[in-house]
């Protein structure tokens, strides 16, 4: 059955075929080197973030040694030169012996002192990678608890500055929504799987084998920052406190302009909120999935459910 994935697993391991393809002509070798810090750092990120996913629970399951071993073997290729070789084979002997949560947290202290003010990436893209890995470990055994739920809560109100960013966004949003009354149920560790699935590729299968029908509020910001001034707007859905026609009458009146098309020069997409319960998670419209798409490619696009968008206005 098909999964709203990105496909992490199968792109590392066709980018490492085609890496490895590369260093036998002089412009693959030249690419490799332009890309190796690139590279590296970026497997450094995703490293931090699933170990701190594994940690989350003080808890060390099979399932999630067997997405570190899979860490290993993706990203061998990265880790050629000191002091990052080092550091490959120091998690390889962990891995050959009963594994501790303090040898993991030497781990995650080891990545933080080979980082440097030089640090290929900026400090939004390197918490980014380390939010996707953060997910991915606390997801590796299959389930996700209300401690690792809570843990995962404090990570996100300490990282405030990753406001506008996929999957940050959606995540604050579905965790607002399911931390509000207190009460973690079944069905909202389910919509939580299923949006981790999102970003995420698992070697265990069997976690996410269903659809789970969701409103579209989940994945919309839960606290939108809305700008009209020379910001495009595209609306989608049917609103229930009045016609399109009006809604772009005030975005038009507030010096905003309206688009009927999403691309990523878009600012917002307003998403009207119809109450139909059937719009499925992978299935909620053209519009919405084009705009999930580009901000997963990075676009600074901000989907705003209707009820929040007429508090603005």
């Amino acid at each position: 059955m098909y999964t709203p994935q990105m496909g992490f697993v199968k792109l590392q391991i066709a980018g490492n075929n085609i890496l490895a393809g590369m260093k036998n002509t002089k412009d693959g070798i030249e690419l490799m080197i332009i890309t190796s810090k690139a590279r590296t750092d970026k497997a450094m990120n995703t490293l931090k973030g699933i170990i701190l996913g594994i940690l989350a629970d003080n808890q060390i399951t099979q399932e999630e040694i067997d997405e570190l071993e899979l860490w290993v073997s993706l990203h061998k290729m990265e880790f050629l030169r000191h002091p990052f070789n080092e550091l490959l084979r120091i998690i390889e002997d962990m891995l050959n012996g009963s594994i501790e949560p303090d040898e993991l947290k030497d781990i995650y202290w080891l990545c933080q002192k080979y980082e440097s003010d030089n640090y290929y990436y900026s400090a939004l893209t390197t918490d980014l990678q380390e939010l996707q890995g953060y997910c991915h470990g606390i997801l590796a055994d299959g389930v996700i608890n209300a401690t690792e739920l809570n843990d995962l809560n404090n990570w996100i109100e300490k990282h405030e500055h990753l406001n506008g960013h996929f999957p940050y966004d959606e995540l604050k949003s579905i965790l607002l929504s399911i931390t509000k009354d207190g009460i973690y149920t079944k069905e909202e560790r389910d919509t939580l799987e299923l949006f981790f699935t999102s970003f995420i590729d698992l070697q265990n299968q069997s976690i996410i084998n269903q659809d789970y029908t969701q409103g579209i509020s989940y994945f919309c910001s839960s606290e939108p920052n809305i700008i009209f001034d020379g910001k495009s707007f595209c609306l989608t859905g049917e609103f229930t406190t009045g016609k399109k026609s009006i809604i772009k009458q005030k975005i038009v009146s507030k010096g905003g302009r309206v688009v009927t098309n999403i691309s990523n020069l878009t600012d917002y997409l307003v998403v009207g909120d119809s109450g139909n319960k059937a719009w499925a998670f992978a299935c909620y419209g053209r519009k919405v999935e084009q705009a999930i798409a580009l901000r997963k490619s990075g676009a600074k696009l901000t989907l705003v459910h209707e009820l929040d968008f007429l508090d603005y206005i």
